[in-house]
């Protein structure tokens, strides 16, 4: 009995140890595919990551504005460039979208390079060169000895029509590459002699526009015998006098040489006897009115003054038709522009209206007796005025002279004004600065210069109840529904077996 026991737990043994070393077997042969197929994924994974580090894929931008993107008309103006640009990044570590962007230009061609310093604090020379602080953020793009500077304040404009905010990056960008590259700078002369304002009072916008390739120079055309050749555009403002006579005589020839001019000119408020000025204005069929353009719309002001008024400048014409957005105008102090249609039609000349006031605007002449801020009975009629215009004069021989004209001065000029507690220039109002560079550049004929304007606004979106419904249904109802599921099937197979 004993030795059948015995030979009962021998074979159960073997059974035992058959079994143990089948399963060792078994373990060792799928541990050694598993320990290899890991193995392989880590190896694909490593490859994959080198690939992709190297392998510089094409970015998809599906917003409406391509607001991503470099635009075509930047890849054409940069398709040919031969010269080498420095693209320098200070302190952009915190805004990498302006990184990102202008790294694409690299893209674009090899003679461009992108340089970041991020620890300006390191790099005591551009701090002394610049006047940087150690936070301060600039953009510098350099050409052999050309260079052009932009701050965070020219990367964005804003549409005060909606008050959406507008990227002029891939603008300011684009346009200082071509500005450093120019052989030439145009040239222009601001007349500084009969001036009610000296051309102290606009500094700050003659400086923006030497930012844009320009040269700015004063001229007293009796001193210097005339305009000079290199004359791209001539600036005149608000005259405290006439013109003298040769003064009027040499202007009117640079008109029919194919001159350019741009008036910044507002009321003649001191009723002095500009008959010469006139006599330029002739030559375009247009006068400058009496008296100051009140706004009467409470919508077209600003903080509530009827003679700071507020206008949206039309779309569509020679001026605005490169924008994207619409620009607002603030002006203080306007007068009305009256354009003679007939007389303009003899003189070869075509008109095109920038900018109107509403139909409630009126004239006011005596602004010593009259303080109120509506229209009286000694106030002009209610009527819409044009406030800024354009003109362009067929000469002959293939030669055309160009006007614009802004019943204003003090909308381009460094005086403070106080709104809701904060002071600005004038010039900093709406799209005022925006308005005259773009002028300047109309004037100077830079079809080089682009305008690139995107919205980047974000705009909030709020789901209705039912969509809420919905998505709160998918978020926590679904996942449960899968968990019951798994529960089920598991108790299904469970039983079977």
């Amino acid at each position: 009995m004993k030795k059948e026991e015995q030979k009962t737990k021998n074979a159960d043994k073997k059974l035992l140890q058959k079994i143990g070393n089948g399963l060792k077997k078994k373990w060792l042969i799928n541990g050694s595919k598993t320990l290899i197929l890991v193995a392989i994924i880590i190896a694909v994974y490593i490859a994959v990551n080198i690939l992709l580090e190297k392998v510089v894929l094409p970015e998809i931008d599906c917003t409406k504005d391509k607001i991503y993107s470099l635009s075509q008309e930047t890849k054409d103006k940069l398709r040919n460039l031969e010269k080498d640009i420095n693209i320098t990044l200070i302190n952009y570590s915190n805004i990498p979208s302006v990184i990102s962007f202008a790294e694409r230009y690299i893209e674009l061609s090899n003679h461009i390079k992108v340089e970041r310093v991020d620890n300006l604090s390191a790099r005591a020379d551009l701090m002394q060169n610049y006047s940087l602080g150690a936070t301060d953020s600039l953009i510098i793009v350099k050409s052999g000895e050309n260079e052009k500077t932009l701050t965070d304040n020219e990367l964005y404009t804003i549409d005060y029509s909606n008050y959406e905010e507008i990227d002029t990056t891939e603008e300011a960008i684009t346009n200082a590459i071509i500005d450093v590259t120019e052989e030439k700078k145009s040239k222009i002369y601001f007349m500084n002699t009969h001036m009610m304002y000296e051309t102290e009072y606009f500094s700050n916008i003659i400086e923006a526009m030497e930012k844009e390739s320009n040269e700015v120079e004063t001229l007293d055309i009796l001193a210097k015998g005339g305009i000079p050749e290199d004359c791209n555009c001539l600036i005149i403002t608000t005259l405290r006098e006439d013109l003298k006579e040769q003064e009027r005589d040499k202007i009117i020839e640079y008109i029919k040489n194919g001159g350019k001019l741009l008036l910044m000119c507002g009321p003649n408020i001191n009723n002095v006897d500009l008959t010469n000025f006139q006599k330029v204005l002739d030559e375009y069929g247009i006068t400058i009115g009496k008296g100051v353009v009140f706004e009467g719309s409470s919508e077209n002001m600003l903080s509530g003054y009827p003679d700071f008024i507020v206008e949206e400048m039309q779309e569509g014409t020679s001026l605005t038709q490169k924008m994207n957005m619409k620009m607002n105008i603030c002006f203080a102090d306007a007068a009305k522009i009256i354009i003679d249609e007939e007389k303009a039609e003899e003189l070869n000349v075509e008109h095109e209206i920038l900018a109107t006031t509403t139909e409630k605007a009126f004239i006011r002449t005596d602004l010593q007796g009259q303080t109120s801020p509506t229209r009286t009975a000694q106030d002009g009629e209610e009527e819409e005025c044009t406030i800024a215009a354009m003109a362009t004069k067929t000469i002959g021989d293939g030669k055309t002279s160009k006007l614009i004209i802004y019943a204003n001065e003090l909308f381009a000029m460094d005086m403070p004004v106080q709104i809701n507690g904060y002071t600005m220039l004038t010039a900093d109002l709406y799209n005022n600065k925006d308005l005259l560079l773009n002028s300047i550049a109309y004037l100077n004929e830079r079809e080089n210069t682009i305008t690139i304007r995107k919205n980047v606004e974000t705009v909030n979106y709020t789901v209705t109840e039912q969509q809420n419904t919905i998505i709160m249904t998918i978020i926590f109802t679904l996942p449960i529904i899968i968990i019951i599921a798994g529960i089920i099937i598991w108790q299904i197979r469970r039983r079977k077996k």
